[in-house]
């Protein structure tokens, strides 16, 4: 299915919001229902479920417009959209029926918002380490565990929730689990006052005597790695990637923006008339350009299962932070004095660019991961 991102996006509500959510510190409820009533909420999922349809390639093409508009909600939506898949992995050929099915169901329809909780406090951006495991008590599990930065924490309707498997030790045997946010158990120590992204709720999950049964399981016993991989992975790098893509964008919008309006009178010329800040412009332009390129191309191999994928999805998310800092860097030296006050969007797309950079797995990983790739190494 072929999405008509133009037709269907509110953005201008969602960047006549931006600013306040960002100052505040405030979940964008009002971008979320407006992503929700355009039916974006659903898209990935199939039809036959109540979805929108549509892949990654249309993914990377709605959160590149949305993060540009508010990186708050492009980080909230990505994080959906992500545990969506996740669960639509994890669900597979095990029945119609079930609490998996209604939710995945509820999130077609826009009534259901997800995200994931993997990283522990003990393995910090090895997001797929675990080090808490859950213990058998009768049929079922309990699980003690400190989760750091779920996105949406305290604002959606589930977690995907990550484990190590009871009886081991093993960091990679994981299972994942889909875990109502109201579920007796789980609780928000802590709430989210950061330097970018300021609205996109990240937040710790204490975990104290959660019971989890074998229906809330997603895919096999010890199969969360896999799904950890082949779902999360692939899905997440795209989203953030286009988010990293869509503040960019952005902050050179409004860098020639600033140099085409601002003037030097005493020369009857505008700042982008002087020859080094067009020149600063045109660098960020082809750095974003070859980004983006980058990004369509790795969406179009996941969407596709071309055997280049892998390396791609490697690539992509730091390529793309690495240019947004760059690129949100000559913005702010283009807009001078005027970039650092707050009267404008500048200060704060260099802020939210900073994010993705850090968000596991981080740049230095990723390049690590790719390293070993190319050079025949295993992974993990």
């Amino acid at each position: 299915m072929q999405i008509d991102v133009g037709a269907t996006l509110p953005l201008e509500a969602i960047a006549a919001d931006a600013g306040a959510v960002d100052a505040e510190g405030r979940f964008p409820r009002e971008a979320i229902d407006q992503l929700t009533r355009a039916g974006l909420l659903g898209l990935g999922l199939p039809e036959s479920l109540g979805g929108a349809g549509g892949g990654p390639v249309e993914f990377v093409g709605v959160v590149e417009q949305v993060a540009g508009a508010c990186a708050s909600t492009g980080m909230v939506y990505v994080m959906h959209v992500v545990g969506a898949q996740t669960v639509l992995a994890g669900v597979g050929n095990q029945g119609a029926a079930g609490p998996k099915q209604e939710a995945l169901e509820a999130m077609a329809a826009g009534r259901h918002l997800t995200t994931l909780a993997y990283s522990d406090r003990g393995s910090r951006g090895h997001f797929w380490a675990q080090v808490s495991h859950a213990v058998e008590d009768g049929e079922g599990l309990v699980v003690d565990a400190d989760k750091t930065w779920a996105t949406s924490a305290g604002h959606a309707n589930s977690y995907v929730l990550a484990v190590g498997a009871p009886n081991t030790d093993d960091p990679l045997s994981t299972e994942l689990y889909l875990v109502p946010s109201d579920q007796e158990g789980v609780a928000i120590p802590a709430h989210f006052d950061g330097l970018g992204m300021r609205g996109n709720a990240s937040a710790p999950l204490r975990v104290r005597g959660l019971r989890l049964s074998a229906q809330q399981r997603l895919g096999d016993e010890r199969s969360g790695f896999a799904l950890m991989m082949t779902a999360t992975l692939p899905w997440f790098t795209l989203g953030s990637a286009a988010c990293s893509v869509g503040i960019a964008a952005a902050a050179l919008d409004a860098a020639i923006a600033h140099a085409t309006r601002a003037r030097l009178d005493h020369e009857e010329a505008s700042l982008a008339q002087v020859p080094g800040v067009r020149a600063r412009l045109a660098y960020a332009r082809v750095r974003l350009r070859e980004s983006r390129a980058l990004l369509r191309e790795v969406a179009a191999a996941v969407a596709s299962d071309d055997p280049s994928a892998q390396e791609g999805v490697l690539a992509v998310k730091a390529s793309a932070a690495e240019m947004a800092i760059e690129v949100t860097d000559l913005a702010m030296r283009v807009g001078g004095g005027a970039a650092y006050s707050k009267h404008g969007p500048l200060e704060r797309h260099l802020r939210d660019a900073r994010a993705a950079a850090v968000m596991a797995p981080t740049t230095e990983l990723l390049h690590d991961f790719l390293g070993k790739a190319i050079t025949g190494q295993e992974l993990f």
